[in-house]
């Protein structure tokens, strides 16, 4: 059985690799030239002592869904 302590150690980590997930989406994307300014972790998914974080692409412009389609209509291509 887990201690207080580690299970908040444990739910620390889930919380810091959902942050580098979206430190490394961000990168990605603006390499390609597709920024989303909603992109962040869902606080409430967060919550509790056991936290499953989500990651939250959140909204964006049309133009914006337009450049994020047509690099993954590129990747697609490119894969095939």
């Amino acid at each position: 059985m887990m201690t207080a302590t580690e299970r908040r150690q444990e739910a620390a980590g889930r919380v810091r690799a959902a942050e580098d997930a979206v430190a490394r989406l961000r990168s990605g994307l603006a390499g390609v030239g597709v920024k989303l300014p909603s992109l962040r972790i869902d606080p409430v998914s967060c919550a509790g002592n056991e936290p499953a974080p989500l990651v939250d692409l959140g909204r964006c412009s049309i133009e914006t869904a337009l450049r994020l389609s047509v690099q993954l209509e590129a990747a697609a291509a490119h894969d095939s």
